[in-house]
């Protein structure tokens, strides 16, 4: 009995620790506001890096250093010591970013990724001349690395993840011009050492030699440092200034075709879903709808009904199974559409002044037993057509009758919000 005891303490132990792990892990997560922890440290995080950034450029003014240079070494300090808190976290939840490795292998996953090296380089240069204070100005020389932590407010933006996909997604083509480019200057360079060597051996040393004129040539900079002088040189770095031009045009045109690909997909996104017999309804909770209160995880929805999304107080919360769903919510609701199944066909019919129904009850009305009335959209509300409940002119009912098939007052309702 006792090592059973012993056993589910240990059960209950492991499993509190994965609860905080993931909790933590949500926290750090940029771009996770389900909760108000999780959206105030991504306000910290944002705050402290603005700060870390405008103290070290701050500093670099003989005015601020003279006058406010212990305020901003402070603000580097603290700051700095946030980055490191937040790499610790980082590495204890690394396990829920990597779920499909060990616990060290998930370590050593994010230690060793790009990210991972950025988060250590963010604050890991600080503390070194500490130790080692001979190579404080290289050490102060990795701090840049701070700049790229900004690239973590991609998760708020859509429009600066859209240049990261279509640099991804022509990574192949922009190789591709980047290698003809890297040819066509080699070519360039030897080309012009062939002509002007003789004519100015100082300049032209060597084939590698015209390499800075081909570079400043082909790229459109023109420095004008090295030039030729002779006629045939003159010649040459005109073809070659030409084919520069249109070198630079390929991998300008890959990208620009990408960015085209890439918001036209984003446009289309609705049909995409209509190909996949995907159907959506929004639900608002009130304080005495029962899912109020409760977990996702607890509402036992049926196994073709997903929640996507909950928007709270003007954000879009991407759904768990352990949060909570609380009074206003909207709920996005996703199942697949039945494709044998005919489509339940309603009868939309307006309540007037004089209609025979105006001020009677639905359990008096004189109606079909093939007429089912399926609810009362009533000044833009929806009404649960109980017995008691008394219609109104100006309401409209939406009624389901089994023998119905076309009529001009049928309206199909499908992909319809109600």
């Amino acid at each position: 009995m006792t090592y059973q005891g012993e056993s589910r303490n240990d059960k209950a132990l492991d499993n509190y620790f994965e609860r905080v792990r993931a909790r933590l892990f949500n926290m750090v997560s940029t771009g996770v506001v389900d909760e108000p922890v999780n959206r105030c440290y991504d306000i910290i995080s944002i705050v402290a890096l603005a700060l870390n950034l405008f103290a070290a450029f701050a500093i670099t003014f003989d005015y601020m250093e003279e006058h406010y240079k212990g305020l901003l070494l402070t603000i580097e300090a603290v700051t700095t010591f946030f980055f490191a808190i937040d790499y610790l976290l980082r590495v204890f939840t690394a396990k829920e970013l990597y779920p499909d490795r060990s616990e060290s292998g998930a370590v050593l996953k994010y230690i060793f990724s790009f990210v991972g090296i950025i988060d250590l380089l963010s604050f890991l240069p600080y503390y070194l001349p500490v130790f080692f204070p001979a190579g404080s100005a290289v050490f102060r020389l990795f701090r840049v690395a701070r700049i790229l932590r900004l690239f973590r407010i991609n998760s708020y933006y859509d429009q600066l993840n859209v240049i990261t996909e279509v640099l991804s997604s022509k990574s192949q083509q922009l190789m591709a011009s980047v290698f003809i480019i890297l040819i066509l200057m080699m070519a360039s360079s030897l080309c012009m050492y062939s002509v002007e060597h003789e004519a100015q051996p100082d300049v032209f040393q060597n084939a590698f030699s015209g390499i800075w004129w081909s570079v400043s040539t082909l790229l459109t900079v023109g420095y004008g440092d090295i030039y030729p002088v002779t006629i045939m040189g003159k010649i040459l770095g005109i073809l070659i200034s030409f084919l520069g031009v249109g070198m630079v045009a390929i991998p300008t045109g890959i990208i620009s075709a990408g960015f085209v690909e890439q918001y036209q997909r984003l446009k289309t996104v609705g049909d995409y879903v209509e190909e996949e017999n995907i159907h959506f309804i929004r639900v608002r909770l009130s304080e005495n709808d029962k899912w109020t209160g409760r977990k996702i995880i607890d509402l036992q929805l049926p196994r073709d009904v997903m929640i996507v999304a909950i928007q709270r107080n003007g954000d879009t919360i991407i759904p768990r199974g352990g949060t909570v769903l609380q009074n206003g919510d909207i709920i996005v609701m996703c199942s697949e559409k039945i494709k044998e199944v005919q489509p339940i066909e309603l009868k939309e019919l307006l309540i007037g002044e004089g209609h025979s129904w105006n001020g009677v009850m639905i359990k008096d009305l004189d109606i079909s037993r093939q007429s089912y009335i399926f609810m009362i959209r009533r000044k833009g509300k929806a009404i649960i057509p109980k017995g008691s409940v008394t219609i109104k002119a100006g309401d409209t009912l939406l009624v389901y009758e089994k023998h119905l098939r076309s009529d001009n007052l049928i309206k199909t309702v499908n992909n319809k919000e109600i």
